[in-house]
Parts: structure tokens; C-alpha cells; sequence
């Protein structure tokens, strides 16, 4: 073990994260946490301690990790999203593709302590989504511009209870950024113009993330993760300009978003056919339902701007809980080829009725293949491919402001993965 080598690797990865493109995909919560589990489609993810990556599968899979390692890597993502058979009270362009291209990174280090300890810590993106219409967008009364972010920073501890059993377990610091804008049809009142709502603001929050990890015999183990709830008390600040002149309410007034990110369980197994073949199963259930309306509480509003509801600007979302399920396998073809391939399914937290612009999303599956490439013990290269799809989404949202004219549309999502991951070995 060299610890120079290990200080500079250490280093290389905390300034490739902290210079990465954070930017997200058109949906809410992301699995781009790995490339080696994302080849299975992430089936077995709380059970395979592939690499330092466990850290988010499962921290208990440290305990497998026999030395030190860093780990690290992005996945990029285009999505496509075309609208169809567009509605709307006011005119307007249906363009589609409102989502640029995307890079998630993330990184992991862990450090075996001694035959039962181990230490780790990585960086993630758990949730996240960006979205931007055109300004002459149909819906732009009801979103033109969404991006929300969390990252995540989890020190992590492994403690291997014996041969077969391990658990493991660290704090998670997440942080969020919010910024989301909407135009309001003040046109009329306005000389033409609307009036435009800008939201911004970022917070801290604590969770935790455990899990406990169990080989059932000699050819299968089990494994379970819990990611804890967080609360967000974001505190920011709305800005509003092209008011009517009338309303005298242009400005920026300091607010407060409260937003508490759901609570995940993810359980699956690994069993070994014989020294080539793997298959991995997998399911997460998440408690979506914490998020029901999404609004910033804004101070310092008028009499006349609270009388016409610029004192809270908010969307419904209005979601309930889901399950996703995955399968997948692996065949080593030779000492350093690894293959995989994974499918899986992915129920949306959307309901029908409740289904807006900012998350226009439905039922998602995903096929993925990827390849490990490990030209020796202290190096593997991990890449993987995935498409995913979604069934047409609908959406109709009405004009229940009196300022956000009524908007109804068919949407149709798909999206490219690639993710590449590299990991070494002191």
C-alpha cells in the first residue's frame, strides 16, 4: 500500500467531483450511482458489493471491499421528449426536447480498518430534474424553467459481524438547490406583457442510509438498504417582474420552500450459478407520498399582492408511493471481461389527474448492458449502456389561478444512459 499514491487519488476525485457538471434528468429521483450496477439495470443492487459503490446500494457491502479503493465516475444522459396533441386557452409552441443534455457524477472511497471495520465516504445525486420550454411555450403559464438538485455527501461505517453477516451504515448530508420559473397572463392588464415568477433557494438536511447484508449460502446472498427521509427548510428568494403597473408588485421577496425527499427500501439477492454466470433480482419501494404540494411561503408581500395570491406560489403534485423491480445477470467471460445485461420497471409517483409540465412522466422500463474491463487486480474499468422508455404520458392541467390558462398535452419520453466508472486498488 502506497499512501502517496492513495493521497493523490483521493485528490484527483474530490476536484473531479467538485468541477463535474451537475445537471438532471426529466424525472425526480436518479439511479445514475454507479456504471458497474447500472449494467444489471441496478437488480442486486443491495446485495452485490461490486466496488466502493456499495457505499449507496448498500454500506454494509463495505465490509466485502478487502482494500482500499476509490472509485468514480458520471453518467451522461439524453433524454427525448416530444409533445403531442397539444391543448391550450392561450396560443403557443409545443417544441418538445425541454431537457439538455445531462452529466451526473459521483465517487466513492473506502478504507478497511482492520478485519471487521470499514470506513467510506461517497458523493451521489439521489434526486434532481431539469426542464426548460421554449418562452413561447404553451404550457409557460404553468412552468418554463424547473432545476432542482440534491447532492449528497455519506460518511459510511462497515462492521462484518462474522463470515456471513455484515452491517453497515453512515449519515447522509444533502443539499438542495431550487430554482423554478412560470409566467402568470397578465397580458391583458399588461400592455402584452407577462408577468414572470422566479423561485429560487438551497438548504441542508440529514439523513442516514443502513443496511444489513447476509450470504444465505455458499452460492447466494441477501441483502436490504433503507435511505432515510430528509427535510428541506429552503430558505430563498421569489422574484417577481412585469407586473401591472396598477399592482406596483414587482420585487424580490425572501421566501421558504419546506420539502421532505421520501424514504426508500431496496432488498434483493445475488446468486452465484457457477464460476461464469450471476443473475441478481431486485425491488425498491419509495414513499413518494411525503410530497404533496411543493410552494414558496413569500414574505413581505403587500396587502393587494397577498388579496391576489402572490403571497404562495406552488404546484400540486399530489404523489403516491411506487415499487420498481429489476432482474439481471452477469457471465464472466474471461479474467478480465465481465458482461452484463438488466432489465427493469419503474412505476411513476405521478397520478393521472395531478400530472404536470415540470414532471411529465409515466411508467418507465430500462434495458442495459455493460462490460467490466479489469486489465488487473488494482484496475477496473466499468461501462454501461441503457435505454429507457415510458408509455405516452397525459397531462391536463387547468387554469385554477385565474392567471395560468388551462394546458393539456400527450407526452412522449424516452432517454440514452451511458456511464462509466473507474475504480482502483492500493
Amino acid at each position: 500500500m502506497n499512501d502517496k499514491k492513495t493521497s493523490l487519488a483521493l485528490t484527483t476525485l474530490v476536484t473531479t467531483l467538485g468541477y463535474a457538471s451537475a445537471a438532471w434528468s426529466n424525472g425526480l429521483a436518479l439511479n445514475e450511482q454507479s456504471a458497474s450496477g447500472f449494467g444489471t439495470a441496478y437488480a442486486g443492487r443491495s446485495s452485490s458489493a461490486l466496488d466502493a459503490s456499495t457505499i449507496y446500494g448498500n454500506p454494509a457491502g463495505l465490509s466485502r471491499i478487502a482494500r482500499k479503493e476509490v472509485s468514480g465516475g458520471f453518467a451522461l444522459i439524453d433524454v427525448k421528449d416530444r409533445i403531442s396533441d397539444a391543448l391550450g386557452e392561450a396560443p403557443g409552441t409545443n417544441n418538445g426536447d425541454s431537457v439538455p443534455l445531462t452529466a451526473i457524477p459521483f465517487g466513492y472511497v473506502a478504507m478497511p480498518i482492520d478485519e471487521r471495520f470499514t470506513f467510506g465516504l461517497g458523493f451521489y445525486v439521489p434526486f434532481g430534474l431539469v426542464n426548460e420550454y421554449e418562452s413561447t411555450f404553451q404550457g409557460r403559464y404553468h412552468a418554463t424553467y424547473s432545476k432542482v438538485q440534491v447532492m449528497t455527501l455519506q460518511p459510511t461505517i462497515a462492521y462484518r459481524i462474522d463470515p456471513h453477516v455484515s452491517i453497515g451504515g453512515g449519515l447522509t448530508l444533502n443539499r438542495i438547490d431550487n430554482n423554478l420559473q412560470t409566467d402568470l397572463a397578465t397580458g391583458a392588464l399588461n400592455g402584452g406583457k407577462d408577468t414572470h415568477i422566479k423561485i429560487t433557494g438551497n438548504d441542508i438536511a440529514v439523513g442516514a442510509n443502513l443496511g444489513v447484508l447476509i450470504d444465505l449460502g455458499a452460492a447466494t446472498t441477501w441483502g436490504a438498504s433503507y435511505h432515510s427521509k430528509f427535510v428541506f427548510h429552503a430558505n430563498g428568494h421569489t422574484e417577481v417582474s412585469n407586473t401591472p403597473a396598477a399592482f406596483n408588485l414587482d420585487g424580490n421577496y425572501s421566501n421558504r420552500i419546506d420539502t421532505a425527499m421520501p424514504e426508500s427500501v431496496d432488498t434483493s439477492l445475488t446468486h452465484h450459478f457457477d464460476q461464469r454466470w450471476t443473475g441478481y433480482l431486485g425491488t425498491t419501494w419509495t414513499r413518494w407520498s411525503r410530497i404533496q404540494r411543493v410552494q414558496a411561503v413569500n414574505s413581505g408581500v403587500s396587502p393587494l399582492g397577498q388579496q391576489l395570491g402572490f403571497g404562495t406560489f406552488g404546484d400540486d403534485f399530489k404523489f403516491h408511493d411506487t415499487w420498481s423491480a429489476a432482474v439481471g445477470a452477469s457471465y464472466q467471460y474471461s479474467r478480465q471481461w465481465l458482461l452484463r445485461a438488466g432489465y427493469a420497471y419503474d412505476q411513476s409517483p405521478a397520478r393521472n389527474a395531478y400530472r404536470n409540465v415540470r414532471v411529465p412522466v409515466g411508467n418507465r422500463k430500462a434495458l442495459t448492458l455493460g462490460a467490466g474491463y479489469a486489465p488487473n487486480p488494482d484496475l477496473t474499468v466499468d461501462i454501461a449502456y441503457g435505454y429507457l422508455w415510458e408509455p405516452t404520458t397525459v397531462l391536463n392541467q387547468a387554469n385554477t389561478s385565474g392567471a395560468q390558462p388551462g394546458y393539456s398535452a400527450q407526452y412522449h419520453n424516452s432517454a440514452n444512459v451511458l456511464a462509466v466508472q473507474i475504480s482502483s486498488r492500493f
